[in-house]
């Protein structure tokens, strides 16, 4: 009886898992600025100044930055909020078109 109760229990959390999500730890920038740094457009003081001007002035999605690869996000009011921070992505990848189905941003130190 013990046994059925612990396969029940594992095969429920197998299910509130969601399939392929992942973890992912970079930068909030955007896709005009990423490459080159925020220094060469310098849209506003600081580096989440220029990331927000860059989006409403020219039409720039935010992006996470982790090392060399850069995602495109599906929140983008969620990015606003943490632009120019370090953040933990936790979403779904779709290598396709490199954009993370955002499921939760939070700053990191």
């Amino acid at each position: 009886m013990v046994k059925y109760a612990i396969a029940s229990l594992l095969a429920l959390a197998g299910l509130s898992a969601a399939p392929g999500t992942q973890s992912f730890v970079g930068v909030i920038s955007d896709d005009m600025c990423w490459s080159v740094g925020h220094a060469r457009m310098r849209m506003g003081p600081t580096d989440a100044e220029c990331a927000k001007a860059c989006v409403a002035a020219h039409g720039a999605a935010y992006v996470l930055v982790v090392k060399t690869s850069v995602y495109t996000l599906s929140d983008e009011k969620a990015a606003e909020r943490f632009a120019g921070q370090k953040v933990r992505v936790v979403g779904v990848l779709d290598t396709k078109t490199k954009t993370i189905g955002v499921k939760s941003i939070v700053a990191q130190k």
